[in-house]
């Protein structure tokens, strides 16, 4: 049972990180952040969220589902929002477990309330305004009416109130705490979908805070916050100030691409869509790669011009029973410093790493070393000839092997096209030509449109000639031609004036 924290996939636990690599099933909730799925691509997913007014039969079925997966056994997580035990049904499930003799790990997770208002800028407590905070839920307990009484109780015995699952009923909880002697002028916010970068909050005093939430159009997920300490807000408001806040960025990669490009993404505090408009798939002649293997020693230069081309050469490695030895005496040389790390996790330094990220700053860094005599380039199936031809010009006897090709995904289950026509994104980054190529591929004859709804950001130039080539001006272009270069170019797109 593994707490997923509150919404930013990065606050789960490295314990609960751990679990969840090795899982064989996973049972997640609603507010379990997608991208935490990624950790565990080969597992069985479930959603078994539950919603506000739901009977418990749900949560009969959820208990009886992990006893019979773990009866059958498989190593099952039960991913659950914040921490598995703190107002959420935990407990329960473990109990219903205990008494199913399965044994069970309880994976401690950051509760919402505590990481919302941290996000919020909000100190739950602090030496001169809270030395008390009380977290209290605003639902019903099963078999017991709500009651203003316990609240009017609460309203002075306590610094810091934090109410979860209480928007339904805002209007008599603030109306019960000032009943019960809490000043109207105490402070007040509401923070919903806190710790994410959709994160709302609004403050205001106790006697106005369910009028101004409502107008402001919260709902739940949210937290209520009343007490002293949320004056701190105003200092101490660090999550909505980073650059790319609230910002939703389209990344057209899958996902075990795209995942670096979202990490970047959201520590900037955007969101990060990741929508795979390409599928990366075998070559038509594998045999090639596989025939190069053993002639890996006989070149001057092995040069790779991305991360895929480097997982794919080193799967073929594997399979071949080889290792990093198989490159002998030959020198590497790598596009871009993403393609080095690559490189790099698999025990080689690449000798040389292209200042310029596209062939031709390739291949003059090659030359500059002196002509070689013989060079394999390991790339794409449809790639430019730049580089080849460059090399060749030099005097040098260039072998291309096709690691991989890319494939456009299907247009019809793909949600590009709906989420571009709603209006849920706010820029589209396309980090190479064949993603560019792909997105039109995948929108056919709406694509122009479709994407002059959006900010459209291209890595560099290369690209950006792809982009012009099909009829679109990028709007941003990076001017160092990294993801991290590209959203920094975004930053600057999207700052304010002056």
């Amino acid at each position: 049972m593994v707490g997923a924290g509150p919404g930013e996939p990065g606050l789960i636990t490295v314990r609960g990180l751990e679990v969840l690599s090795s899982a064989d099933v996973v049972l997640y909730d609603a507010l379990a952040h997608p991208a935490l799925l990624d950790a565990c691509p080969n597992a069985e997913k479930h959603n078994v969220g539950k919603r506000f007014g739901e009977d418990g039969a749900r949560q009969a079925a959820i208990n009886a589902q992990m006893i019979e997966l773990a009866r059958q056994g498989k190593r099952v997580v039960r991913l659950k929002g914040g921490d598995p035990l703190m107002f959420a049904r935990g407990a329960e499930e473990a109990l219903a477990l205990a008494e199913a003799n399965v044994k069970f790990e309880i994976v401690p997770g950051v509760s919402s309330p505590v990481a919302a208002s941290a996000y919020a800028g909000i100190s739950l407590t602090h030496r001169e305004l809270s030395s008390s905070v009380t977290f209290i839920t605003g639902s019903d307990r099963e078999g017991q009416k709500w009651s203003p009484a316990s609240w009017q109780k609460l309203a002075t015995a306590t610094d810091t109130i934090c109410v979860l699952m209480g928007m339904w009923r805002i209007d008599e909880i603030t109306g019960a705490l000032l009943a019960g002697g809490r000043a109207e002028d105490t402070p007040a916010a509401v923070i919903q979908w806190g710790a994410r970068p959709a994160q709302r909050v609004v403050t205001a005093k106790l006697a106005t805070i369910a009028a101004e939430s409502r107008a402001r159009g919260l709902k739940n997920p949210a937290v209520i916050i009343v007490g002293e300490v949320v004056r701190l807000r105003e200092k101490l408001a660090w999550y909505e100030a980073r650059p790319l806040f609230g910002r939703r960025i389209v990344v057209p990669r899958p996902a075990e691409q795209g995942q670096a490009s979202a990490r970047a993404i959201r520590e900037r505090g955007g969101e990060a869509i990741l929508i795979p408009t390409i599928r990366i798939i075998d070559p038509p002649d594998p045999a090639a790669l596989e025939g190069a293997l053993g002639v890996l020693s006989s070149y001057d230069w092995i040069l790779l011009t991305s991360a895929n081309g480097v997982e794919r050469l080193f799967a073929a490695i594997a399979r071949a029973g080889l290792d990093a030895r198989a490159f002998g005496k030959a020198r590497v040389g790598v596009i871009g410093p993403k393609t080095a790390e690559a490189l790099r996790a698999h025990g080689l330094i690449a000798d040389l790493v292209a200042d310029e990220f596209v062939g031709e700053g390739l291949a003059r860094a090659v030359l500059e070393r002196g002509a070689p005599e013989r060079v394999l380039i390991v790339r794409a199936l449809a790639a430019r000839d730049v580089l080849v031809e460059t090399l060749r010009g030099a005097g040098a006897r260039v072998d291309v092997v096709p690691a991989y090709q890319t494939v456009a995904a299907d247009p019809e289950s793909s949600p590009l096209a709906p989420l571009l026509e709603g209006g849920g994104a706010d820029a589209m980054l396309f980090t190479s030509s064949s993603t560019v190529t792909s997105t039109f591929e995948l929108l056919g004859n709406r694509a122009r449109e479709l994407l002059g709804k959006v900010v459209v950001a291209s890595i560099g130039p290369v690209t950006s000639d792809t982009l012009s080539s099909l009829g679109v001006q990028p709007d941003v272009t990076a001017e160092r031609y990294t993801v991290d270069g590209l959203l920094d170019a975004l930053e600057r797109h999207f700052a304010p004036a002056g």
